[in-house]
């Protein structure tokens, strides 16, 4: 049986004094939350520690929003998955189009921070998805094979979930149509090994439009930006109908 997961993804937003606050009106409101939907938090760096620690025993899981594929080094600016694990992380997103658009993460780096995660207990999300000019130019199918395929070298389909996340979507309040992202996230997974790999969708999920994302039958969860920001939305969010 497939997991549901439901992920934000708070990008550069929080401080942790902002993080601790986001819990107090969030936890209160998982009560009535069916038991078989995973929930996690992917903050920045910075409130990682402060998180684990506040949520420690409770049903939320910390993720983190990069990892880099060697165990130590003079990388600056990176973080490695034993510094994220000692402090209680246990997911982590990877290749998100922002790290590849501004960052210079290409299929090949993100493949090493995929095995790398996993080698130190790390379960990645690899995000995939293609711009607007690669959709309009009848490039979709072919841009996201090409990402799983050379994302996915050597990596372990038992401990990975993937994020459907189409560029042009993506904070534009341009929601993809439900019954198309549930297309590409069957073809997403016609490319698996592992058929029960959770698929999220991602791109301007919000209150109004989750419980339709929700009803596709090969969408199993969300990776949210702007709407795991406010503790009521998300909220909202993972207790979708």
């Amino acid at each position: 049986m497939r997991r549901i997961v439901i992920a934000g993804n708070w990008k550069m937003h929080k401080t942790q004094a902002d993080s601790l606050e986001f819990l107090t009106g969030f936890l209160p409101q998982l009560e009535a939350t069916p038991e078989h939907r995973e929930i996690i938090l992917c903050s920045p760096f910075t409130c990682l520690a402060s998180l684990s620690k506040t949520l420690h025993g409770s049903r939320v899981m910390v993720g983190a929003q990069n990892v880099h594929w060697e165990s130590s080094g003079a990388y600056t600016g990176e973080i490695s998955g034993e510094m994220l694990t000692e402090i209680g992380v246990r997911y982590v997103i990877v290749g998100h189009s922002e790290r590849r658009e501004y960052f210079g993460d290409t299929d090949e780096t993100v493949n090493l921070r995929l095995k790398a995660a996993q080698a130190e207990g790390l379960t990645p999300i690899l995000c995939v998805g293609e711009t607007k000019q690669q959709r309009d130019a009848g490039e979709t199918e072919t841009h996201v094979v090409n990402q799983i395929k050379r994302g996915l070298v050597g990596v372990d389909q038992s401990k990975l979930i993937i994020a459907y996340e189409p560029i042009w979507a993506i904070g534009t309040g341009d929601t993809c149509a439900s019954e198309e992202a549930n297309r590409v996230c069957w073809l997403i997974r016609s490319q698996l090994a592992n058929k029960n790999v959770p698929i999220q969708y991602g791109g301007s999920v919000k209150p109004t439009n989750m419980d339709e994302i929700m009803a596709q039958p090969e969408i199993d969860g969300a990776l949210v930006g702007g709407a795991s920001l406010e503790a009521d939305d998300f909220a909202r969010l993972v207790n979708y109908q």
